[in-house]
Protein backbone atom coordinates (compact mmCIF):
# COMPACT_ATOMS: atom_id res chain seq x y z
CA UNK A 1 0.00 0.00 0.00
CA UNK A 2 1.21 3.62 -0.75
CA UNK A 3 2.72 5.28 2.02
CA UNK A 4 -0.26 7.97 2.25
CA UNK A 5 -2.74 5.38 2.09
CA UNK A 6 -1.68 4.01 5.17
CA UNK A 7 -4.07 4.39 8.40
CA UNK A 8 -0.66 5.43 10.70
CA UNK A 9 0.19 8.73 8.38
CA UNK A 10 -0.93 12.60 8.30
CA UNK A 11 -1.14 14.59 5.79
CA UNK A 12 -2.90 17.72 4.94
CA UNK A 13 -4.16 19.85 1.47
CA UNK A 14 -3.24 22.99 0.02
CA UNK A 15 -5.03 24.99 -2.63
CA UNK A 16 -3.87 27.45 -4.84
CA UNK A 17 -5.49 29.24 -8.03
CA UNK A 18 -4.74 31.24 -10.95
CA UNK A 19 -6.44 34.28 -11.85
CA UNK A 20 -8.97 34.11 -9.28
CA UNK A 21 -8.93 34.74 -5.74
CA UNK A 22 -11.27 32.29 -3.29
CA UNK A 23 -12.12 33.34 0.21
CA UNK A 24 -10.75 30.66 3.06
CA UNK A 25 -14.85 29.04 3.30
CA UNK A 26 -14.10 28.69 -0.60
CA UNK A 27 -11.28 27.07 -0.13
CA UNK A 28 -12.29 24.71 2.75
CA UNK A 29 -15.29 23.80 0.71
CA UNK A 30 -13.02 22.37 -1.64
CA UNK A 31 -10.99 20.70 0.02
CA UNK A 32 -14.06 18.85 1.87
CA UNK A 33 -15.32 17.51 -1.16
CA UNK A 34 -12.23 15.59 -1.61
CA UNK A 35 -13.79 12.98 1.11
CA UNK A 36 -13.99 10.32 -1.23
CA UNK A 37 -10.38 9.93 -1.69
CA UNK A 38 -8.99 6.54 0.31
CA UNK A 39 -7.03 8.25 2.84
CA UNK A 40 -6.83 6.59 6.47
CA UNK A 41 -4.42 8.69 8.13
CA UNK A 42 -5.10 11.79 9.78
CA UNK A 43 -5.07 15.57 9.09
CA UNK A 44 -1.64 17.41 10.49
CA UNK A 45 -1.66 20.99 9.70
CA UNK A 46 1.26 21.72 11.31
CA UNK A 47 3.79 18.77 10.60
CA UNK A 48 2.10 16.68 8.22
CA UNK A 49 4.43 13.44 6.70
CA UNK A 50 2.60 14.23 2.96
CA UNK A 51 1.35 17.38 1.52
CA UNK A 52 -1.26 17.46 -1.21
CA UNK A 53 -1.84 20.59 -3.52
CA UNK A 54 -4.95 21.46 -5.49
CA UNK A 55 -4.27 23.58 -8.03
CA UNK A 56 -6.90 25.60 -10.40
CA UNK A 57 -6.32 27.22 -13.65
CA UNK A 58 -9.19 30.18 -14.32
CA UNK A 59 -7.58 31.47 -17.67
CA UNK A 60 -5.22 34.50 -18.65
CA UNK A 61 -8.44 37.18 -19.00
CA UNK A 62 -8.29 39.24 -15.57
CA UNK A 63 -11.41 41.16 -17.02
CA UNK A 64 -13.42 37.95 -17.57
CA UNK A 65 -13.05 35.29 -14.82
CA UNK A 66 -15.28 31.77 -15.15
CA UNK A 67 -16.68 30.68 -12.44
CA UNK A 68 -15.63 26.95 -12.71
CA UNK A 69 -11.40 26.69 -13.57
CA UNK A 70 -10.81 25.76 -16.94
CA UNK A 71 -8.16 22.90 -15.48
CA UNK A 72 -7.67 21.01 -12.36
CA UNK A 73 -5.17 19.54 -10.86
CA UNK A 74 -4.17 17.29 -7.98
CA UNK A 75 -1.16 15.96 -6.97
CA UNK A 76 1.31 14.98 -4.13
CA UNK A 77 4.10 17.70 -2.80
CA UNK A 78 7.67 16.32 -4.07
CA UNK A 79 9.97 19.27 -3.35
CA UNK A 80 9.98 22.76 -3.67
CA UNK A 81 11.07 24.84 -6.62
CA UNK A 82 12.22 28.44 -5.99
CA UNK A 83 8.59 30.31 -5.92
CA UNK A 84 9.80 31.50 -2.44
CA UNK A 85 11.94 34.04 -4.32
CA UNK A 86 8.92 35.70 -5.11
CA UNK A 87 8.30 36.54 -1.84
CA UNK A 88 11.54 37.58 -0.65
CA UNK A 89 12.08 39.80 -3.66
CA UNK A 90 9.20 41.67 -3.43
CA UNK A 91 9.29 44.64 -4.65
CA UNK A 92 7.13 45.93 -1.64
CA UNK A 93 10.23 45.36 0.66
CA UNK A 94 12.55 46.88 -1.53
CA UNK A 95 14.80 49.99 -0.64
CA UNK A 96 14.45 51.18 -4.29
CA UNK A 97 11.23 51.34 -6.57
CA UNK A 98 9.78 53.64 -9.19
CA UNK A 99 6.61 53.95 -10.91
CA UNK A 100 7.43 50.47 -13.49
CA UNK A 101 9.60 48.29 -11.19
CA UNK A 102 9.29 45.15 -12.77
CA UNK A 103 7.43 42.82 -10.65
CA UNK A 104 9.97 39.95 -8.66
CA UNK A 105 7.89 36.95 -10.58
CA UNK A 106 8.45 38.17 -13.91
CA UNK A 107 11.66 38.99 -13.67
CA UNK A 108 13.14 35.96 -12.50
CA UNK A 109 10.85 34.71 -15.45
CA UNK A 110 12.79 36.80 -18.52
CA UNK A 111 16.12 35.76 -16.24
CA UNK A 112 15.31 31.98 -16.88
CA UNK A 113 14.24 33.21 -20.85
CA UNK A 114 17.74 35.00 -21.19
CA UNK A 115 19.49 31.82 -19.59
CA UNK A 116 21.67 34.02 -17.21
CA UNK A 117 24.42 31.78 -15.06
CA UNK A 118 27.07 33.12 -13.22
CA UNK A 119 29.68 35.00 -14.62
CA UNK A 120 27.62 36.12 -17.21
CA UNK A 121 27.86 39.55 -18.63
CA UNK A 122 23.79 41.11 -18.38
CA UNK A 123 22.86 44.80 -19.70
CA UNK A 124 19.66 46.81 -19.30
CA UNK A 125 19.29 50.02 -21.43
CA UNK A 126 16.54 50.86 -19.96
CA UNK A 127 17.71 50.02 -16.28
CA UNK A 128 15.20 52.48 -14.22
CA UNK A 129 15.53 51.06 -10.49
CA UNK A 130 17.32 48.21 -11.44
CA UNK A 131 14.70 45.05 -10.85
CA UNK A 132 16.07 43.32 -13.67
CA UNK A 133 19.32 43.19 -12.73
CA UNK A 134 18.36 41.50 -9.50
CA UNK A 135 17.03 38.71 -10.74
CA UNK A 136 20.37 38.13 -12.88
CA UNK A 137 22.54 38.83 -10.08
CA UNK A 138 20.57 35.80 -8.07
CA UNK A 139 22.11 33.45 -10.91
CA UNK A 140 25.52 34.86 -10.75
CA UNK A 141 26.01 37.35 -13.24
CA UNK A 142 27.95 40.59 -13.53
CA UNK A 143 24.84 42.80 -13.95
CA UNK A 144 24.77 46.89 -15.82
CA UNK A 145 22.51 49.43 -17.70
CA UNK A 146 21.80 52.72 -18.71
CA UNK A 147 18.90 54.96 -18.35
CA UNK A 148 18.33 58.31 -20.06
CA UNK A 149 16.70 59.41 -16.48
CA UNK A 150 19.41 61.13 -14.23
CA UNK A 151 17.36 61.16 -11.18
CA UNK A 152 16.43 57.31 -11.15
CA UNK A 153 20.39 56.26 -11.95
CA UNK A 154 21.69 58.89 -9.10
CA UNK A 155 18.24 57.79 -6.71
CA UNK A 156 17.26 61.46 -6.25
CA UNK A 157 14.43 63.36 -6.50
CA UNK A 158 10.14 62.78 -5.21
CA UNK A 159 10.01 59.25 -4.03
CA UNK A 160 7.07 56.73 -5.60
CA UNK A 161 5.98 55.08 -1.88
CA UNK A 162 2.96 57.12 -0.71
CA UNK A 163 3.32 59.21 2.36
CA UNK A 164 7.36 59.80 1.21
CA UNK A 165 7.78 63.13 -0.63
CA UNK A 166 11.58 62.74 -1.15
CA UNK A 167 13.90 59.61 -1.83
CA UNK A 168 16.48 58.85 0.41
CA UNK A 169 20.45 58.57 1.08
CA UNK A 170 19.91 54.65 0.36
CA UNK A 171 17.33 54.68 -2.33
CA UNK A 172 19.70 53.38 -5.81
CA UNK A 173 20.36 50.57 -7.90
CA UNK A 174 23.42 49.46 -5.56
CA UNK A 175 21.33 49.91 -2.34
CA UNK A 176 19.37 47.53 -3.95
CA UNK A 177 21.48 44.77 -4.79
CA UNK A 178 23.25 45.18 -0.88
CA UNK A 179 20.04 44.55 0.08
CA UNK A 180 19.77 41.21 -1.39
CA UNK A 181 24.02 40.58 -0.60
CA UNK A 182 24.43 40.98 -4.51
CA UNK A 183 26.72 43.49 -4.69
CA UNK A 184 29.56 42.16 -5.91
CA UNK A 185 27.71 41.41 -9.15
CA UNK A 186 27.00 44.82 -9.91
CA UNK A 187 28.97 46.54 -11.90
CA UNK A 188 27.60 50.37 -12.91
CA UNK A 189 24.68 51.93 -13.93
CA UNK A 190 25.23 54.93 -16.07
CA UNK A 191 23.13 57.76 -17.71
CA UNK A 192 22.48 57.46 -21.16
CA UNK A 193 20.27 57.17 -24.26
CA UNK A 194 19.66 53.73 -25.49
CA UNK A 195 19.35 55.37 -29.01
CA UNK A 196 23.24 56.12 -29.35
CA UNK A 197 25.34 53.26 -27.39
CA UNK A 198 28.44 54.46 -25.11
CA UNK A 199 29.86 51.29 -25.83
CA UNK A 200 33.09 50.28 -27.93
CA UNK A 201 32.76 47.80 -30.70
CA UNK A 202 32.51 44.45 -29.87
CA UNK A 203 30.35 41.47 -28.50
CA UNK A 204 29.86 42.46 -24.75
CA UNK A 205 27.35 41.18 -23.65
CA UNK A 206 25.72 37.21 -22.38
CA UNK A 207 22.05 38.61 -22.14
CA UNK A 208 20.36 42.22 -23.01
CA UNK A 209 17.40 41.99 -20.42
CA UNK A 210 14.90 44.90 -20.42
CA UNK A 211 11.34 46.41 -20.41
CA UNK A 212 11.43 49.59 -22.75
CA UNK A 213 8.71 52.68 -22.02
CA UNK A 214 5.71 52.30 -23.55
CA UNK A 215 4.66 55.80 -23.03
CA UNK A 216 2.22 55.01 -20.15
CA UNK A 217 3.70 55.20 -17.08
CA UNK A 218 7.07 56.58 -18.24
CA UNK A 219 7.73 58.73 -21.35
CA UNK A 220 9.85 57.30 -24.63
CA UNK A 221 12.28 59.91 -24.58
CA UNK A 222 15.67 60.03 -26.12
CA UNK A 223 18.15 63.35 -26.86
CA UNK A 224 17.92 65.46 -29.09
CA UNK A 225 15.35 67.98 -30.03
CA UNK A 226 12.12 67.21 -32.48
CA UNK A 227 14.25 68.88 -36.21
CA UNK A 228 18.04 67.44 -35.15
CA UNK A 229 20.31 66.05 -37.86
CA UNK A 230 22.82 64.26 -37.49
CA UNK A 231 25.02 67.40 -38.47
CA UNK A 232 23.83 68.80 -35.19
CA UNK A 233 24.62 65.67 -33.15
CA UNK A 234 28.48 66.07 -34.43
CA UNK A 235 28.81 69.69 -33.78
CA UNK A 236 27.46 68.86 -30.31
CA UNK A 237 30.25 69.15 -27.80
CA UNK A 238 30.91 67.36 -24.39
CA UNK A 239 29.45 69.65 -22.06
CA UNK A 240 25.94 70.29 -24.41
CA UNK A 241 22.50 68.59 -22.79
CA UNK A 242 20.32 67.89 -25.05
CA UNK A 243 16.81 68.23 -24.74
CA UNK A 244 14.21 65.61 -24.57
CA UNK A 245 12.56 64.65 -27.90
CA UNK A 246 9.88 62.07 -28.32
CA UNK A 247 11.27 58.37 -29.19
CA UNK A 248 8.74 56.30 -31.07
CA UNK A 249 8.32 52.42 -29.55
CA UNK A 250 8.85 51.83 -33.63
CA UNK A 251 12.48 53.17 -33.30
CA UNK A 252 12.93 51.77 -29.74
CA UNK A 253 12.15 48.28 -31.08
CA UNK A 254 14.51 48.50 -34.01
CA UNK A 255 17.51 50.05 -31.79
CA UNK A 256 17.24 47.74 -28.81
CA UNK A 257 17.63 45.02 -31.71
CA UNK A 258 19.57 46.50 -33.70
CA UNK A 259 22.26 46.77 -30.35
CA UNK A 260 21.55 43.31 -29.31
CA UNK A 261 22.44 41.96 -32.91
CA UNK A 262 26.18 43.89 -32.36
CA UNK A 263 26.64 43.80 -28.75
CA UNK A 264 25.86 40.08 -27.85
CA UNK A 265 28.13 37.13 -27.78
CA UNK A 266 26.72 34.15 -30.68
CA UNK A 267 24.20 32.24 -29.04
CA UNK A 268 23.13 35.41 -26.22
CA UNK A 269 19.53 35.80 -25.86
CA UNK A 270 17.47 39.25 -25.86
CA UNK A 271 14.25 39.14 -24.14
CA UNK A 272 12.25 42.07 -23.55
CA UNK A 273 8.61 43.38 -23.42
CA UNK A 274 6.81 44.04 -26.17
CA UNK A 275 2.89 45.68 -25.73
CA UNK A 276 0.67 45.19 -28.10
CA UNK A 277 -3.02 46.42 -28.89
CA UNK A 278 -4.81 42.37 -29.44
CA UNK A 279 -7.76 43.55 -31.98
CA UNK A 280 -4.53 44.02 -34.31
CA UNK A 281 -1.78 41.58 -33.41
CA UNK A 282 -0.49 39.16 -35.58
CA UNK A 283 2.92 37.76 -35.54
CA UNK A 284 3.95 39.76 -38.12
CA UNK A 285 4.62 42.61 -36.62
CA UNK A 286 7.05 41.59 -33.93
CA UNK A 287 10.31 43.27 -34.93
CA UNK A 288 13.13 40.78 -36.59
CA UNK A 289 16.34 41.48 -37.17
CA UNK A 290 18.63 38.97 -39.63
CA UNK A 291 20.71 38.41 -36.70
CA UNK A 292 18.52 37.30 -34.81
CA UNK A 293 16.13 34.22 -33.94
CA UNK A 294 12.65 34.11 -32.26
CA UNK A 295 12.95 31.37 -29.54
CA UNK A 296 9.88 32.48 -28.18
CA UNK A 297 6.61 34.59 -27.75
CA UNK A 298 4.70 34.79 -24.50
CA UNK A 299 1.73 36.85 -23.62
CA UNK A 300 0.40 38.79 -20.35
CA UNK A 301 -2.89 40.20 -20.84
CA UNK A 302 -2.49 44.06 -19.55
CA UNK A 303 -6.58 44.49 -19.80
CA UNK A 304 -9.30 43.35 -22.66
CA UNK A 305 -7.40 44.90 -25.62
CA UNK A 306 -4.21 45.08 -24.72
CA UNK A 307 -1.38 43.16 -23.43
CA UNK A 308 2.19 42.54 -23.89
CA UNK A 309 4.43 39.99 -25.44
CA UNK A 310 7.81 38.27 -23.96
CA UNK A 311 10.13 38.47 -26.61
CA UNK A 312 12.81 36.19 -26.17
CA UNK A 313 15.26 36.13 -29.40
CA UNK A 314 18.48 34.00 -29.56
CA UNK A 315 21.91 35.86 -31.74
CA UNK A 316 22.49 32.95 -34.68
CA UNK A 317 24.82 34.93 -37.21
CA UNK A 318 27.44 37.62 -36.77
CA UNK A 319 26.82 41.09 -37.27
CA UNK A 320 28.08 42.73 -40.18
CA UNK A 321 27.95 46.53 -42.31
CA UNK A 322 25.24 45.69 -43.94
CA UNK A 323 23.45 44.58 -40.87
CA UNK A 324 23.19 47.88 -39.09
CA UNK A 325 19.63 49.21 -41.07
CA UNK A 326 18.78 46.11 -42.64
CA UNK A 327 14.84 47.18 -41.01
CA UNK A 328 14.68 49.63 -43.24
CA UNK A 329 14.85 47.20 -46.39
CA UNK A 330 12.32 44.60 -44.51
CA UNK A 331 8.80 44.61 -46.21
CA UNK A 332 7.48 44.03 -43.34
CA UNK A 333 8.81 47.73 -41.81
CA UNK A 334 5.27 49.40 -42.13
CA UNK A 335 3.20 47.10 -40.41
CA UNK A 336 5.92 47.86 -37.07
CA UNK A 337 5.00 51.59 -36.90
CA UNK A 338 1.52 50.36 -35.39
CA UNK A 339 3.08 50.00 -32.52
CA UNK A 340 3.93 54.03 -32.01
CA UNK A 341 -0.07 54.60 -31.33
CA UNK A 342 -0.21 52.07 -28.92
CA UNK A 343 -0.19 54.58 -26.05
CA UNK A 344 -4.09 56.56 -27.64
CA UNK A 345 -5.49 52.52 -28.01
CA UNK A 346 -4.66 52.15 -24.33
CA UNK A 347 -5.85 54.87 -23.08
CA UNK A 348 -9.37 54.97 -25.96
CA UNK A 349 -9.93 51.72 -23.67
CA UNK A 350 -9.68 53.24 -20.60
CA UNK A 351 -11.82 55.96 -21.88
CA UNK A 352 -14.68 53.53 -23.30
CA UNK A 353 -14.66 51.85 -20.22
CA UNK A 354 -15.42 54.70 -17.37
CA UNK A 355 -18.09 55.88 -19.94
CA UNK A 356 -19.42 52.72 -19.94
CA UNK A 357 -19.40 52.53 -16.26
CA UNK A 358 -20.88 55.79 -15.69
CA UNK A 359 -23.85 54.77 -18.03
CA UNK A 360 -24.75 51.92 -16.14
CA UNK A 361 -24.44 53.89 -12.42
CA UNK A 362 -27.46 56.70 -14.08
CA UNK A 363 -29.17 53.55 -14.66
Amino acid sequence: MLPYLQSDSTYKIHIHTFNKTLTQAQKIKKIDALEFLPFKGKVNLKKPEHIFWILEDYGMDPNNVPEEPFHLYFGRWIADGQRELIESYSVKKRHFIGNTSMDACLSFIMANHGRVKPDDVVYDPFVGTGGLLISSAHFGAYVCGTDIDYNTIHGLGKATRKNQKWRGPDENIRANLRQYGLEKYYLDALVSDSSRPIWRKGMLFDAVITDPPYGIREATRRTGAQKETDKTAERSTENHIFVSSSYHLSDIFFDLLKFAAEYLVMGGRLVYWLPIYRPEYTEEIIPRHPCLKLISNCEQMLSSHTSRRLITMEKVKEFKDQDQNSYLLDGQYMPYRGHNSFREKYFSGVTKRIAKEEKDNQK
